[in-house]
């Protein structure tokens, strides 16, 4: 018998992998170092530049319509800025210093060349009155709050410390609603509570209370426009503190005359 031979089996051969190409890559440094060498250049010639244009401050110029703020307190924040580089004068500083002056709203500071420096100053506006002898502007801020001379026309706001913007906005708008029917608001004051109280420039005092106060801003106005208009000085106050109505307090000589009229009628 024939014994069958071991027949092993070939394994696959691997393929030779195909040889890439080598790549090199070859960097010219002295584009960089051209490029770093022109900008240093550059940077110094800028800076030789400004050293040599920049020249002493000579002359400040002062712009504005002053009534409350003059022009040597002016000068006198700035003294120590003449003499300094027209560059290199530190424009916010000074601003800074002048925004620090009592009446000073805004100040913008310009540049002239070759050495002035142009100032603008805007004052406050005094609005109203706050408290004892504070001052709020047009925005309702509180610029001043120990004024040597508070101007009496102005009408007089009162309220807690940080209510200033929102007693001068309920002011605003009292004033434009009540110069429609002819009056005008003289004090406006707002609690530690939260409770309203106006005063009028024809003596009435209007009571409005903590709750739905624009409601009853409304009511005492179409009341006062309306069936009071031809008794408005006879009112001493009017409380509009009920859900809807309100109540009148008379003068003590409508009064006195409404008890002579009945005396007289018995």
């Amino acid at each position: 018998m024939r014994r069958k031979a071991n027949r092993r089996k070939r394994e696959p051969m691997p393929l030779p992998l195909p040889k890439l190409p080598r790549i090199r890559v070859s960097i010219d440094w002295r584009i960089p170092a051209w490029a770093l060498g022109i900008a240093a250049v550059g940077w110094l010639s800028f800076q030789l530049a400004v050293l040599a244009l920049d020249q002493p401050i000579r002359a400040i110029e002062i712009e504005g319509s002053f009534h409350r703020v003059s022009a040597l307190e002016v000068e006198a924040q700035l003294a120590q800025d003449i003499g300094r580089g027209f560059f290199s004068a530190d424009l916010r500083a000074m601003r800074e210093r002048l925004s620090g002056l009592a009446w000073v709203d805004t100040a913008h500071i310009r540049r002239r060349w070759p050495d002035t420096l142009r100032v603008s100053i805007t004052e406050q506006v005094a609005a109203a009155r706050w408290g004892e002898s504070g001052l709020l502007n047009v925005r309702g801020e509180l610029f001043m709050d120990a004024a040597r001379h508070v101007p009496a026309e102005l009408p007089h706001l009162s309220g807690p410390d940080g209510a200033q913007v929102k007693v001068a906005e309920r002011y605003l708008r009292l004033r434009e609603q009540l110069a429609e029917l002819g009056m005008q608001v003289t004090s406006v004051e707002m609690d530690a509570r939260g409770a309203w109280r106006l005063e009028l420039s024809n003596g009435i005092e209007v009571r409005l209370g903590r709750r739905d106060v624009d409601e009853r801003i409304e009511r005492f106005l179409l009341a006062a426009g309306g069936v009071l208009v031809g008794r408005l000085p006879e009112i001493s106050y009017m409380d509009m503190r009920y859900s809807n109505g309100f109540s009148v307090g008379w003068a003590a000589t409508a009064q006195a005359q409404s008890r002579e009229q009945g005396d007289g009628n018995g």
